[in-house]
């Protein structure tokens, strides 16, 4: 992002960013940013935190300037996974890929190979898990089974306290019933 020289300068509506420089829309579509509704371009939450965080990004909210706290209350309040999304997104993104937000499966993200956004489609969802937080196995489950049957490979991204990110490839398992080996007596207690 840091060919990107003159800051984007954007309004906060609600918990997205609206940009309304044609050359700055057209410069933050090539990099993988932002999406078009209802004919005006709009930054995601997380990209606009991103984007502020590595102090790329100028944010109004009326004539007043928001800072990066600001930002994730904000957003917050519209999502409570808001930050989640934005440490996955960050990490992401350091790590040199492009990354859009998923199918709807909570904090998923659709990642492009490096080199290929624009040309092919996503290779990879992420979704993530905060460590120290319920989660259903049966839910993660159903989300692994969706997204391989959309052809995608899912990867776990695990959110650490500390805020470090890990990841790991998923995949669906099946095991055989065990069956009773000829030679073998089953034990009874």
């Amino acid at each position: 992002m840091s060919d990107i020289e003159p800051k984007v300068e954007g309004i906060l509506v609600k918990d997205h960013t609206m940009i309304s420089d044609k050359e700055m829309q057209h410069n933050l579509e090539q990099r993988g940013f932002g999406e078009v509704i209802k004919k005006k371009f709009f930054l995601k939450p997380f990209e606009s935190l991103y984007l502020l965080y590595i102090d790329k990004l100028r944010l109004l909210k009326g004539k007043q300037s928001v800072n990066f706290d600001y930002l994730v209350d904000e957003c917050i309040k519209y999502d409570n996974e808001a930050f989640t999304k934005f440490l996955i997104y960050r990490d992401l993104r350091t790590r040199g890929y492009i990354t859009k937000d998923g199918f709807g499966f909570g904090s998923d993200f659709r990642v492009y190979e490096r080199g290929q956004f624009g040309e092919k489609g996503t290779k990879y969802v992420v979704f993530g898990l905060t460590e120290g937080r319920r989660q259903k196995i049966g839910l993660l489950q159903k989300q692994i089974e969706q997204i391989t049957t959309m052809g995608k490979e899912p990867v776990l991204a695990v959110i650490e306290r500390r805020g470090e990110v890990i990841y790991y490839k998923v995949s669906k398992i099946q095991f055989h019933q065990n069956k009773d080996q000829p030679g073998y007596s089953s034990i009874e207690f």
